[in-house]
């Protein structure tokens, strides 16, 4: 099976690494020129992963066309832009892994539904945990999820892509796979807030604790099953994002807690940080469900600059006081 990897950032870098480990050819798309050179020419991506040396089998593209010989796609854009990326993706029906954590927008559907949107002929995979690039690209210990209705499917592209050192687990929750890896995102940023404010550990666990009962809340509105949210798609994504500035999230709303402005935080930013998006989204999609997400509120609040961090601190700790399985 010839993967096709679409979007060279430091985690579709990560992947290649991954899908080329069978030895066999793996072919990555980047949008940016400077990043096809530099992987065809030094065999590394020094603007995103940089100190990585890749596997002879990767090559580089800056062309989708050139990906119409690959056998499956792990697509790797950031969410916001899967659907004008994958909408050109010469797929012809054949699967795609959706490895963005995200809801679009514009439109508050989840990943695996713009996919199927724009190219309702082929099948679709999500791939998902508790994954920072760097460590995957190293070769250190992960696991994740690798969650498709069709289990004949998601069992093939384990076995693609499965490596001593990268672990995927079947599941065929998609929706459950797919709202934690968005959810989480904006929890990361809640808890960066509680790092650089200087809250304390306590705090942290208590807001890990709490986001993840609203997590649930969402998934099981949206049909996602609890075993799903307490495995590594979410519980495990969130307990690893909101515990490191490795985490784009967690580095997004510690500024947050220092003092920095949101819009100049995601103005400097050469990465994306995917929770920024995902909060308004969210917490529309959240009132439309009936589903109460105070912490996700919070963090609206913050980036769209309405409250202060002492205020949305003040705000979640009046909050009537009830049992914790609500």
């Amino acid at each position: 099976m010839r993967i096709g990897v679409v979007g060279a950032g430091a985690w579709g870098t990560a992947l290649a690494q991954i899908a080329a480990g069978s030895g066999g050819e793996t072919l990555i798309w980047a949008l940016e020129p400077e990043v096809v050179d530099s992987i065809n020419t030094s065999r590394q991506n020094a603007l995103f992963l940089k100190g990585l040396r890749l596997a002879p089998a990767i090559r580089a593209t800056g062309d989708l066309a050139d990906l119409a010989g690959c056998d499956a796609f792990l697509v790797v854009t950031p969410a916001q832009h899967l659907r004008a990326v994958a909408g050109r993706l010469p797929a012809a029906g054949k699967p795609l892994i959706l490895c963005a954590k995200g809801i679009e927008e514009g439109t508050g559907l989840l990943m695996h539904e713009v996919a199927r949107a724009v190219q309702p002929a082929s099948p679709i995979a999500v791939l998902s945990g508790p994954t920072f690039a760097h460590e995957v690209a190293a070769g250190l210990p992960t696991a994740v999820t690798l969650a498709a209705a069709d289990k004949a499917l998601g069992e093939a592209l384990i076995a693609r892509i499965a490596r001593p050192h990268f672990r995927p687990y079947y599941s065929d929750d998609v929706a459950g796979a797919e709202v934690g890896g968005a959810v989480k995102n904006v929890l990361a940023i809640a808890c960066g807030v509680v790092e650089g404010r200087g809250l304390g550990l306590n705090a942290r666990a208590a807001l890990i604790s709490r986001g993840f009962a609203e997590m649930t809340r969402f998934g099981l509105a949206k049909g996602a099953r609890a075993e799903t949210l307490a495995g590594l798609a979410g519980l495990g994504d969130l307990v690893l994002t909101c515990s490191s500035t490795s985490s784009r999230n967690f580095s997004l709303g510690k500024g947050l807690g220092e003092g920095a402005r949101a819009a100049d935080l995601l103005a400097d930013r050469r990465t994306v940080a995917e929770g920024a998006f995902t909060a308004p989204v969210l917490k529309r999609a959240a009132a439309a469900l009936e589903v109460d997400m105070p912490i996700v509120n919070a963090v609206c609040a913050l980036l769209q600059e309405e409250a202060s961090v002492d205020e949305v601190v003040g705000q979640l700790l009046s909050r009537p006081l009830r049992s914790e399985g609500v």
